[in-house]
């Protein structure tokens, strides 16, 4: 996602816009790749509100394609703008994400899920506005999965490489669950933490409460809210319009 919104208030300040979100409406990922010829869209806004102002996509597009099993092709693509008191409101294309998930073992009985999701930002944001990183960042994660009847479990992290002056290297550790809710989609939450992406920064944790409403197979509506838990005090949203072929 530029969506690298993983979230903390100091997260997301690094994160959004340059962002990353990882499994919508979540920021903590899941193993699972998209169905074998199999594609995902997302139409989807997420962002961040603080005392300094709002941070959010508006919007921005997401594409998953799965090529082979057990492999799934990424691009989301970022519309971002920020809103800071006193200041003018900066609008325009943020960094664009591009990603590979690669799921390595299949769960099977008390054995879970397991797989990967590299991803890159490169820098097609302006970044003198804030609207983009200014430099080339990869993330490289773990992820693993578990489900029993209604329920499933799924969570992992992983390490951000942040060139630039003022910028750190940083970790990203996440846990989602969630329950089936027949004829309805989803429920669930998450927890996450994130250390400091700069060298002025602190990192901190959070959480966040969604699901998904399923209008039929093909169309749903995914959403999320949460608040930090520690760090700076910040608000974060996403809510997307979902469409599987």
């Amino acid at each position: 996602m530029n969506i690298r919104g993983v979230a903390c208030a100091a997260a997301l300040a690094l994160l959004l816009p340059t962002v990353a979100m990882a499994g919508p409406p979540f920021f903590t990922d899941d193993p699972e790749p998209v169905p074998f010829q199999h594609w995902e869209f997302y139409a989807a806004s997420m962002g961040s509100h603080d005392a300094s102002g709002t941070t959010a996509t508006a919007p921005h597009i997401e594409v998953n394609y799965g090529p082979w099993p057990g492999v799934q092709l990424h691009a989301l693509l970022p519309f971002n703008r920020i809103s800071t008191p006193g200041a003018p409101t900066a609008y325009g294309y943020g960094d664009t994400e591009l990603g590979v998930k690669l799921r390595f073992v299949k769960e099977a009985g008390a054995r879970p899920e397991i797989g990967t999701f590299p991803l890159v930002e490169l820098p097609t944001g302006n970044s003198q506005t804030g609207l983009g990183g200014g430099h080339t960042q990869i993330f490289i994660p773990l992820w693993i999965q578990k489900s029993w009847g209604h329920w499933s479990s799924y969570g992992g992290g992983g390490y951000w490489h942040n060139p630039g002056t003022g910028n750190r290297d940083w970790r990203f550790l996440g846990w989602e669950l969630q329950r089936d809710v027949p004829k309805f989609g989803f429920l669930g939450g998450e927890i996450f933490h994130s250390s400091a992406s700069a060298v002025d920064e602190t990192g901190g944790a959070g959480f966040n409460i969604g699901g998904q409403f399923d209008f039929s197979s093909v169309h749903h509506i995914l959403f999320s809210a949460g608040h930090t838990l520690s760090g700076p005090s910040s608000e974060t949203w996403y809510v997307a319009y979902y469409v599987t072929l």
